[in-house]
């Protein structure tokens, strides 16, 4: 009788233990895929109930046009650093473009000329660092280093130091105007997240930069033209950088300098709370939503809250750190997982 009572116990045992594995599996698949976009839900509640006026439509559209530049960077800086590179130019582009598209336009006094001579700004300055780094193989954080104070350099003497207001008032429509009641730059932020998001999961250049980023050799190896892969990650980042740029000089209603400067950390804190590993090979685009929407509700909270802003710098460098451990701490755990 006492044998049956222990088999029966044994065996309870074993089912339970079968159910840990099985929970704790799926949990590690949660924290693995959407960490967090579980992180940023809790987050926008908890800010929802205790932050004054968070949850309001006039500080939804608030926040959501608070991060469109970031988040249209953060698109391409995703396929940059999942291919295992690096691009800190990414603020000298914006502002490099911004000045390009209000000098043409004051010179030509045609806004579609100037903005389209913006984007292929930022695109030409794209194509270099992708020469540089993927021709070449220049190391990408000295590469894009150097060009971040040669593109800075550029728009500071292109502007003699100073701000170039814009005449023609069409330009502005592009970032100050609404389509059923959503700013025009919102619109084209969610365009390019779907755009990148459908590059990245449903076609072989999202799937050859992900190899790449897991094994350049081995992918090299498989047929896959790395320099070309990592040319065009480059060229597209300049691209949408150059994009960025005139929307912010069009809600500016002036191409601006010194605008930009740090936007290549806010981006890829953004990426990498959104999971995309600094050492490549690893990227979701609902991630990197989560990451984007997680550093734009803290900077909103804190302005919210009336924090000053010292203080907000320290707060977004910690972001910084954490989300450099928490990359740390994800490709441990794969490493452990592997072994």
């Amino acid at each position: 009788m006492n044998r049956i009572v222990e088999q029966q116990a044994e065996s309870a045992k074993a089912v339970w233990d079968l159910k840990k594995v099985r929970i704790n599996r799926f949990l590690q698949n949660i924290w693995a895929n959407s960490g967090m976009v579980v992180v940023y839900v809790v987050m926008f509640i908890a800010c929802s109930v205790f932050v004054p006026y968070f949850f309001t439509l006039r500080n939804m559209i608030g926040l959501a046009l608070s991060i469109t530049t970031i988040g249209m960077i953060a698109c391409t800086m995703m396929f940059i650093l999942a291919a295992g590179d690096l691009d800190l130019s990414v603020g000298s582009i914006v502002a490099f473009s911004g000045i390009i598209a209000a000098t043409v336009i004051n010179q030509t006094g045609d806004v579609y000329i100037g903005a389209l001579a913006g984007v292929i700004g930022g695109g030409a300055v794209g194509l270099l660092n992708g020469t540089l780094i993927a021709v070449f193989n220049l190391n990408p954080l000295i590469c894009t280093l150097a060009t971040m104070q040669i593109v800075r350099g550029g728009a500071m003497i292109v502007s003699d130091g100073i701000a170039i207001g814009i005449t023609i008032p069409e330009f502005f429509a592009l970032g100050n105007e609404s389509v059923f009641g959503i700013p025009n730059p919102i619109w084209i932020t969610i365009l390019i997240f779907i755009v990148f998001g459908i590059l990245l999961n449903s076609t072989s250049y999202g799937k050859n930069i992900l190899a790449i980023g897991g094994n350049k050799e081995a992918s090299r190896l498989a047929g896959i033209n790395v320099s070309r892969m990592k040319n065009a990650a480059f060229t597209l980042q300049g691209v949408v950088c150059g994009i960025a740029g005139v929307i912010l000089s069009s809600r500016m209603t002036s191409g601006q300098p010194n605008v930009g400067l740090g936007l290549e950390l806010d981006v890829i804190a953004a990426c990498v709370l959104g999971g995309v590993s600094l050492l490549g090979g690893i990227a979701t685009i609902e991630g990197l939503l989560a990451g984007v929407l997680i550093m734009g509700t803290v900077q909103n909270v804190l302005n919210l809250l009336n924090v000053e802003t010292f203080y907000q710098y320290v707060v977004r460098g910690a972001i910084l750190i954490i989300a450099i451990l928490l990359d740390q701490f994800k490709q441990r755990n794969q490493s452990a997982v592997m072994r």
